[in-house]
């Protein structure tokens, strides 16, 4: 090799070097501000639907700069909204973290996630502002964010629904807020403080001020101003808090509900869904633009996910010739009754509640009438086996020894709480899913292990992150670690994810 090759072969490598160094975060490094985004019941395709739609300054900036995971996947069931903002926070799942649905039964005793009668509202009058993190059994990335700056680092929450607020923030957040629908404004708890930020206050003003908005009233989460309302909450927060200017690092939490209460109403496809996006893109550019501003471009480190999917609409699925149906729970409780009635000859209901596909049984009454629990779940099964469109029922105690495939038996087990998640649980059909008697004919819901419920998007964008994508499977318990790996800061107390490393390691 000739003087002039050897000199530009050690350019190269020293370019290179160079390159792989500034990509890399060097240890204890850190971004300014994180920012995470989920966007309720978003379908992973839903990406590549909308794109060419999309603005340049929004989702496609994401997708264009960032490093998309395409096979980000939810290991547990149920797919509900709560457990989905817990896990991706906490790094774990309800086994651990213990959010079980957004309802659920606690040792008998059915529970609202966040709920909280020690707490009062702040910011408006009623009880909309009751609840807190409690039920919540293990940190998130914020609590150990706060703990490994002593508590010098902001976090805040903003969302419509409160549950989407208070547990991705965590136990230790400075700040949650979310939206009263009767009064239309935001309300947080005295959990949190005892008198409503300034900036909150000013965000309040600017809606009671806003004709549009007040004309939506209680019903604007079914229109994507529900959207703008939450951004501008989330740059208020932003401004108001001085995020990304201290000296440690703060997080801003931020979920937009309105796409989850449209597609309930008006499924996956149609006019209203295509506007639920294609606003909601706007409004993540201008969040996006606000961080360049307040923070600057690559200070911040921003994730975009999902708490679930949702399935096509089961009408909408016939129509053109492929399979589905509804699920008409509401029977469920009934048909459960009478069979153990008829085998037990108890006197009194035994079915304490069905939550997302799991039957919650009363045991208090089951014992008082002498009844013998294993003897009344196994009827369960047995009846729920024989109902049409379930694939299977099982004994939650009993899953480990049943005969379900593995990919089932994990979610299953991953997704259970001894003392929240009930007694038995049911897979449903492909494309059966829950419906009520007087649900629309549009509607649709979530709930299940399959792709349609599971399959979210998982976008990394801005500080040391490189474009590009993998089609590695991925968990949303991974999303945790992710971050934290990324912060030098230990994993969430109940962690079960693992960091992505085409994301940590670049």
């Amino acid at each position: 090799m000739s003087n002039r090759m050897k000199k530009l072969f050690t350019i190269l490598c020293f370019l290179s070097l160079s390159l792989c160094l500034q990509a890399q975060p060097q240890f204890g490094e850190r971004p300014r501000l994180v920012v995470g985004v989920v966007v309720d019941q978003m379908r992973w395709d839903y990406l590549s639907r909308y794109y060419e739609q999309f603005t340049d300054g929004g989702f496609r900036r994401l997708i264009d700069q960032g490093y998309s995971c395409n096979n980000c996947l939810i290991n547990y069931v149920p797919t509900i909204t709560a457990i989905g903002h817990a896990s991706i926070y906490t790094g774990t799942t309800p086994a651990f973290h213990g959010i079980c649905g957004n309802t659920f039964a606690i040792d008998g005793r059915r529970t609202y996630c966040t709920s909280d009668t020690t707490v009062q509202t702040v910011g408006a009058e009623g009880s909309r502002g009751q609840h807190s993190p409690h039920n919540l059994l293990s940190t998130t990335i914020g609590d150990q964010l706060r703990l490994h700056t002593d508590f010098r680092s902001k976090v805040v929450g903003v969302s419509y629904k409160d549950r989407a607020s208070i547990l991705p923030a965590g136990h230790s957040a400075n700040a949650a807020y979310w939206l009263d629908t009767k009064n239309l404004c935001f309300v947080t708890s005295t959990y949190y403080m005892t008198e409503l930020s300034a900036y909150a206050k000013e965000v309040n003003t600017a809606i009671a001020k806003n004709k549009e908005m007040q004309k939506a009233g209680s019903r604007i989460g079914y229109t994507p101003l529900c959207g703008t309302l939450t951004t501008d909450m989330a740059i208020a927060a932003l401004k108001g808090e001085n995020m990304g200017k201290g000296e440690a690092t703060d997080m801003l939490c931020v979920s937009y509900s309105q796409t989850d209460v449209i597609g309930h109403e008006w499924g996956t496809r149609g006019e209203r869904t295509d506007a639920a996006y294609l606003e909601l893109d706007k409004d993540l550019a201008r969040l996006l633009n606000a961080l360049d501003e307040q923070v600057g471009k690559g200070n911040y480190l921003l994730f975009l996910t999902a708490d679930h999917g949702a399935a096509h609409n089961w009408h909408f699925m016939n129509d053109h010739h492929l399979p589905a149906g509804p699920l008409y729970i509401d029977n469920f409780s009934n048909a459960i009754e009478e069979a153990v009635k008829a085998k037990m000859h108890n006197t009194k209901p035994v079915v304490l509640g069905i939550y997302d596909y799991r039957v919650y049984l009363d045991h208090k009454r089951i014992a008082e009438q002498g009844l013998d629990l294993q003897q009344v779940k196994d009827v369960v099964v047995e009846q729920l086996n024989a109902t049409d469109g379930v694939v299977t029922a099982v004994d939650f105690e009993r899953a480990r020894t049943s005969a379900l495939p593995q990919l089932l038996l994990d979610r299953i087990l991953m997704g259970y709480h001894p003392h929240r998640s009930g007694d038995v649980v049911f897979i449903p059909e492909p494309q059966y899913y829950s419906w009520g008697e007087r649900t629309v004919p549009t509607h649709t819901t979530h709930g299940e292990w399959n792709p349609y419920d599971a399959h979210i998007p998982l976008l990394f964008f801005g500080w040391k992150v490189n474009h590009g994508a993998t089609s590695r499977e991925v968990h949303i318990n991974d999303i945790a670690p992710t971050v934290c790996q990324m912060l030098h800061i230990q994993q969430p107390n109940a962690c079960s994810g693992e960091a992505i490393t085409e994301v940590t390691d670049k």
